[in-house]
């Protein structure tokens, strides 16, 4: 009988204690505490507001040529990207980037030697090639097949409307 009874005892408490654990919010995981701390009133944006629209970068990739396909793959303010595939698969990427608002981002053209179209030009790696086009705009082509070399990479950026996006107001 003593059992029965602690067991009619227990197992309300039992209930209650599983109910209350299940009703309590869950923590806040790393990249939810993380998002908290990045928004905050008066925390930077990660784009300026005076960045040119993604949309406005479109007219001055390359178009497909052939044995190319030229697929827009992302857009958003500040930035835009394309994929080149050859064969059905994805040899490179294309960028233009707005670097306004960037601290630092059109730094590492500063004393390039090298030139691609008479713009200023570096190698990121082994991958990049990128240039930067009226101080503000990196046009920037990225290997993703080792099938698609550097000389690749320099003649692509060529192949953007370069004038165009120098005009770009």
């Amino acid at each position: 009988m003593n059992a029965l009874r602690w067991r009619r005892m227990v197992a309300p408490l039992l209930l209650s204690l599983l109910l209350a654990s299940a009703c309590a919010p869950p923590a806040p995981s790393r990249y939810e505490q993380t998002q908290q701390e990045t928004t905050q009133r008066n925390a930077p944006g990660a784009v300026a507001k005076e960045a040119t629209q993604g949309a406005k970068f479109n007219q001055f990739f390359p178009r497909s040529v052939s044995g190319y396909q030229i697929v827009p793959a992302q857009e958003k303010k500040g930035f835009a990207e394309y994929k080149v595939n050859r064969g059905g698969k994805n040899v490179a990427v294309l960028s233009i980037s707005d670097t306004t608002g960037v601290a630092g981002a059109a730094d590492k053209f500063q004393g390039s030697a090298t030139k691609i179209a008479g713009y200023p030009a570096v190698e990121q790696g082994q991958n990049i090639t990128a240039i930067l086009v009226n101080g503000r705009y990196q046009v920037k082509v990225q290997s993703r097949d080792p099938s698609f070399t550097k000389n690749d990479r320099v003649a692509w950026i060529q192949k953007f409307n370069l004038q165009g996006l120098a005009n770009l107001r």
